[in-house]
């Protein structure tokens, strides 16, 4: 139970990929060109860790430059070589996966409800565009927001914060739905209450404080909202 009761949010921020997203289908592909069962994980934690790294560093270079990095990095740490013209077509899946069975009805019902919702991922605003096109979910957001503006990866408070001045939302007013431990805990450090899709294969961060709602997918997620 979190520290901070719930209360109406004015704005929803969505997370995209593996939130959103069902990221199955290319983790089976990575796996496979690897021939490593544990190739994507290494890949997508490297790719988030590097971020950071950016992001702390004041460097920066976009999300999928970061991934085709990563990609190398994972053939150096398992000891594995991939042909080299797989890897656009690996890391180009990324903008057409579909979309989890849960999220289009749950995104239905809080429409319904009335709610204002927007995305805020750590790819491209470019990248997030195709995305939300492909798995048919762009007429649920009013703005696709993405970490260009600030080039500060989630979770950076920066990030958040420059979402919530473009929405006009104080932070309390604003809860964010992710399927991640450290994008709760930047969201709840930042002042905004939080929404956990526990996905499988996902945890929260113990040390941080707990999100306001935690659902196994959006639609249990989506009625509490609704009843408020």
């Amino acid at each position: 139970m979190s520290d901070t009761p719930l209360t109406k949010p004015k704005l929803l921020i969505f997370d995209v990929n593996e939130t959103m997203l069902d990221l199955s289908g290319m983790k089976k592909a990575i796996n496979t060109a690897f021939g490593h069962e544990f190739a994507f994980q290494q890949w997508f934690a490297l790719m988030l860790q590097y971020s950071l790294v950016d992001t702390v560093t004041d460097s920066y270079h976009d999300f999928g430059t970061i991934g085709k990095a990563a990609m190398k990095m994972t053939e150096d740490k398992l000891g594995k070589t991939i042909e080299q013209s797989k890897v656009p077509e690996l890391l180009g899946m990324i903008k057409s996966l579909p979309p989890h069975p849960d999220i289009i009805p749950g995104l239905k019902k809080l429409k319904s409800a009335g709610y204002r919702m927007i995305t805020l991922t750590n790819s491209t605003h470019e990248v997030v565009t195709q995305q939300m096109k492909s798995a048919g979910l762009t007429e649920y957001f009013e703005e696709l927001m993405s970490i260009d503006a600030t080039r500060k990866y989630k979770p950076h408070p920066d990030t958040y914060k420059q979402a919530l001045a473009k929405a006009n939302v104080k932070p309390a007013e604003a809860m964010l739905i992710a399927a991640h431990g450290w994008d709760m805990a930047g969201a709840l450090q930042a002042g905004m209450q939080a929404a956990f899709i526990a996905r499988e294969g996902q945890a929260l961060y113990p040390l941080s404080p707990k999100p306001q709602l935690v659902g196994n997918t959006l639609q249990p997620i989506a009625e509490k909202l609704s009843a408020l």
